[in-house]
């Protein structure tokens, strides 16, 4: 699992996962990588977007992003082609797929560096 900060302004923080996802990990990765992010606005105002996943979705996520004043755009159900990252994340596969990495190191690693160069 991959989670990504992008914005108009520029790449954010990327952040990989090599366990199954729940609300509690997925706010430390917005504690820790998200919020780090939002630099990227330098001071102006920006909305949070992710998808109606579980995680995202949870009680303790909604009240944690509402206890940190976090502006979310509402986001309809089963509409992942409406999603700019969507695009990111295909440019990001198919570069990575020509590099073939055959080890999960190796994956983790090319992940990384095709985040850095876009």
């Amino acid at each position: 699992m991959v989670w990504g900060c992008m914005s108009a302004c520029g790449m954010g923080s990327l952040h990989i996962w090599k366990c199954t996802i729940n609300a509690e990990s997925y706010i430390q990765v917005l504690e820790q990588h998200m919020l780090p992010s939002r630099r990227l606005f330098q001071g102006r105002p920006c909305i949070f977007q992710h998808d109606n996943a579980r995680p995202h979705t949870a009680s303790i996520t909604t009240s944690w992003l509402c206890r940190r004043r976090i502006r979310v755009l509402k986001w309809p159900a089963y509409s992942p082609d409406l999603s700019p990252r969507e695009n990111i994340w295909r440019i990001i596969k198919r570069k990575i797929r020509q590099r073939r990495p055959e080890t999960v190191e190796q994956l983790e690693a090319c992940i990384r560096q095709e985040w850095d160069n876009s």
